[in-house]
């Protein structure tokens, strides 16, 4: 069994982001343990949503199956679109007919090796899922949808403030939470994928009432 590593790095700094990593003891200064205090969003790099993120009431992080980030897996190769491209229903009946009911869905555009997700470009000219693509991939029961590019156009418009955007153009969450199907944002190394089925694992830490979490985002060559 081999692991291919599908997450971005957390790097300092980020002009999104803003993480922080904070020493509070190191062994330069003659501690006997070096610690660090982390400080970053939930719903930064590579991370999952919880339905709560979007629909009020709904389940946190911690209500949710650890299934639903975790098991069979279609890579889609969606890589002949680029810059300030949609991605289609179209692309999907030609690319995505080995997706099964049950399936979590990963998105490939390769858009994390054409812009580097430290740069507002990242968002700002990168390819988008239209309303017909998410409609297309929840009629096929699918479990959760993962992606290697800024899923929704709002973020297109304005990256900084994304809840400023009228909530219909942000179109995976519009379309995907209220129909249970959850997602796997900002994945990177989809292309390192061999086949195009594959078993995939997205784990998010156990954050009491979390909104989202970071994962450790890995495919499993078996």
């Amino acid at each position: 069994m081999r692991l291919i590593d599908l997450s971005h790095t957390i790097t300092f700094p980020h002009w999104r982001w803003k993480p922080e990593r904070h020493i509070t003891s190191s062994h330069a200064n003659g501690d006997l343990f070096t610690s660090s205090r982390l400080h970053t969003p939930l719903h930064g790099f590579t991370h999952v949503d919880a339905p709560a993120h979007f629909l009020p009431g709904a389940r946190t992080i911690t209500e949710m199956p650890l299934d639903q980030w975790c098991g069979p897996a279609a890579v889609v190769d969606l890589s002949h679109r680029g810059a300030d491209d949609g991605i289609t229903a179209a692309d999907l009946d030609q690319h995505g007919q080995h997706i099964q009911a049950g399936d979590i869905v990963l998105l490939r555009t390769d858009w994390d090796q054409k812009t580097a997700i430290n740069t507002r470009e990242f968002w700002t000219t990168a390819p988008w899922t239209t309303r017909e693509a998410a409609e297309w991939l929840a009629a096929r029961d699918v479990r959760a949808v993962g992606y290697d590019y800024p899923p929704d156009p709002s973020l297109r418009m304005n990256p900084e403030h994304p809840g400023s955007i009228p909530r219909d153009q942000h179109v995976t969450h519009d379309v995907f939470f209220p129909r249970g199907i959850t997602v796997i944002e900002y994945l990177a190394n989809l292309r390192a994928i061999p086949t195009p089925r594959t078993i995939f694992m997205a784990l998010p830490l156990k954050v009491d009432g979390g909104d989202g979490s970071p994962v450790r985002a890995v495919a499993l060559e078996l």
